[in-house]
């Protein structure tokens, strides 16, 4: 492990001075929470070192589930990870906070003032020091600059944005409500980018409005929607095999949604988005699901990043710029011996979190390095309670195997429940996930509140 180097008292609290290794992990996605629970499982609980986990919110959300967020089929109340009373079980320390700065040299971040709803400063600016820093703060929607996307368009980015746009359903309710029985229109909704998100969210989109029907039975309450989804290349799912994306397609037209490929979106307005052949798609609710990137801020520390900001990493998952950042998940651009990309999904977090805990391991017991080899396990698509459509690879079979239907499902239910053995443990998981499926039975299909 590399010496300690000296910094300004004021910068280090109480047992920092202490000379105890800092290992500081920015980004509590589904990579940053495996990997501090791993780091405080094997060195934090054994003295040998201090780790802190900085985030910007105070619950995690597995990332993949924020489209059921959405539309109110996960309540993040009973879902959700509070970072603070985890870190306590963990051995590992939480910090809320949004990095502004990343002093290399002096080995240190800088976390933003905190202020209350009233801008009152609830906590001034902060700076952390550190020995090993891991980069872990995923990725963001990319809009490429598309104008009216940012002031007309939700985005799916995280717990807060999903919930504003349940928000603007739950909404569109009470005007469906306020409306005359012969004067009900339909809610149109438009989602662009024909990614995992964006077909997921259609699926689900359609399962909430047979479930609040069935609560405004009776009633002029009962949405309607109508809802677009549109794709700028030659089919939905470019990044998975075509069979996946052909039977993704076929379902979602079942359920009357209406897949538009080849339009390109040059602009957003308040009724709707624009395509490249000049035609406005008409919506109520638009929201914005193409493509990634990573914060710019990772550029302008002097990191080597791609054109979309990704860390470009060596193959033990440190930056090439710095041997003293690791990198896990969206925000690492690591490429293996056959020339492909590491993708930035799920599974490959936590497979990264996994190499990089042993990796810091290694390192404190002055071992070499293990190099990253991404494991393809499949690709699964949730189309809410419908279908589930995917495919299985790698080590679960041999080749390639397409599966969908209730085998599927069981899958990609699978994948949210070893997430959750891996931050709660094999003992208190179990539990965890009982849980969770009690609630499921006593509480409303959907979040109506």
């Amino acid at each position: 492990m590399q010496t300690k180097v000296n910094r300004p008292s004021a910068e280090l609290n109480e047992t920092q001075t202490k000379g105890v290794p800092q290992i500081v992990v920015v980004g509590g996605g589904a990579g940053g929470l495996e990997l501090v629970t791993k780091l405080g499982r094997k060195l934090a609980k054994k003295n040998r070192a201090n780790v802190t986990l900085i985030d910007r919110h105070r619950v995690h959300i597995w990332k993949p589930l924020l489209h059921e967020v959405a539309t109110g089929s996960l309540d993040t109340e009973i879902d959700g990870v509070v970072y603070r009373a985890h870190a306590k079980r963990h051995g590992y320390r939480f910090q809320l906070g949004t990095v502004t700065k990343l002093d290399r040299q002096k080995k240190v971040i800088t976390l933003a003032p905190i202020e209350d709803d009233e801008g009152g400063l609830v906590v001034p600016e902060r700076t952390i020091a550190y020995d090993t820093l891991v980069l872990a703060i995923g990725s963001i929607s990319n809009d490429f600059g598309t104008p009216g996307v940012k002031q007309f368009c939700s985005l799916l980015d995280s717990k807060a944005q999903a919930q504003r746009f349940q928000q603007k359903l739950l909404n569109q309710f009470l005007k469906t409500s306020a409306q005359s029985e012969n004067d009900q229109q339909e809610t149109r909704l438009a989602i662009v980018g024909g990614g995992a998100t964006g077909v997921e969210l259609s699926a689900e989109l359609h399962h909430l409005e047979e479930v609040a029907g069935i609560y405004a039975k009776g009633t002029n309450e009962a949405p309607r929607f109508s809802i677009d989804l549109i794709e700028a290349g030659p089919r939905i799912l470019p990044a998975l095999p075509e069979r996946i994306a052909i039977a993704a397609t076929n379902e979602l037209e079942k359920l009357g949604v209406r897949v538009h490929t080849n339009i390109k979106i040059i602009g957003a307005q308040s009724n709707g988005f624009i395509g490249d052949d000049n035609k406005l798609i008409e919506a109520d609710l638009m929201v914005w699901a193409a493509g990634v990137k990573v914060e710019s801020w990772l550029r302008e520390v002097g990191l080597e990043v791609n054109k979309i900001n990704q860390v470009v990493s060596h193959r033990t998952l440190k930056s090439i710029s710095d041997e003293n950042i690791f990198v896990v998940g969206d925000c690492a651009d690591v490429e293996m011996p056959d020339g492909t990309k590491v993708p930035p999904r799920a599974q490959s977090a936590h497979q990264m979190a996994d190499v990089v805990a042993t990796n810091i391991v290694r390192e404190f017991n002055g071992q070499p390095p293990l190099e990253f080899t991404y494991k393809d396990h499949g690709s699964l698509v949730n189309l809410s309670r419908f279908s589930t459509v995917g495919s299985l690879m790698g080590n679960l079979v041999k080749g390639s195997m397409f599966i969908e239907g209730k085998v599927a499902r069981l899958m990609y239910l699978s994948l949210y429940r070893m997430h959750q053995l891996a931050i709660h443990g094999i003992f208190k998981g179990p539990f965890i996930i009982l849980l969770s499926r009690v609630s499921k039975i006593i509480r409303p299909k959907i979040k109506l509140h």
